[in-house]
């Protein structure tokens, strides 16, 4: 043991920047660490609801959006394409909507929050192909329906409220997703209005 003299101011001095530049090491390793267990920003956008502009949209008019990475249509609904759907049900599968493929308050006649306006998934739910919109050539598709979505894949062939007609290879009707209106032109597709 030696007989020097001790310097307790350097030895308290030594200890604490030690163990300052241990505590920035132990966080310099956790943060990435602890970083890695959230979502990217990609995941989130990928679920993140989405925002869209109808203001411009004109009767008849199908505008396009991505959520989720699936397309998702809405439709500018006129009178007369709306005074078709209720001629329909005995061509249908589902005509009431009995298959989950709507939030509750889409189990309407026109699976919709405004009769007007249309919001579905734009994915057969046979094979997941993106069906055609025929605004006014329909009736090639379904003698005597003038509007609706068709799929050249396999045929399948789905109304103005997206409910699939009989004989054909989808089973369901289109998917219609959360949604609601933050305004009378704009709507937030992803969540419900309870949910926001």
């Amino acid at each position: 043991m030696s007989n020097a003299p001790v310097n307790s101011g350097r030895r308290k001095f030594l200890t604490l920047t030690t163990a300052v530049v241990g505590g920035v090491g132990a966080a310099a390793v956790a943060v990435p660490f602890v970083k890695s267990w959230s979502p990217s920003e990609k995941a989130k956008a990928a679920g993140a609801p989405v925002a869209v502009d109808i203001s411009k949209i004109q009767p008849g008019q199908l505008i396009r959006v991505e959520w989720r990475g699936k397309p998702v249509w809405i439709v500018s609904r006129t009178q007369k394409i709306m005074d078709e759907l209720a001629t329909l049900n005995e061509q249908l599968r589902d005509p009431n909507s009995q298959e989950p493929q709507q939030p509750e308050y889409a189990l309407n006649a026109g699976r919709s929050l405004k009769p007007e306006i249309f919001v579905a998934v734009g994915l057969c739910t046979h094979l997941g192909c993106s069906p055609t919109y025929l605004p006014d050539s329909f009736s090639e598709q379904v003698e005597g329906v003038e509007s609706g979505f068709f799929c050249p894949c396999h045929g399948s062939k789905f109304d103005m409220a997206g409910r699939v007609f009989q004989n054909v290879p989808a089973p369901l009707n289109l998917v219609i997703p959360a949604h609601h209106y933050v305004s009378d032109t704009k709507i937030l597709i992803g969540l419900d209005k309870g949910d926001a």
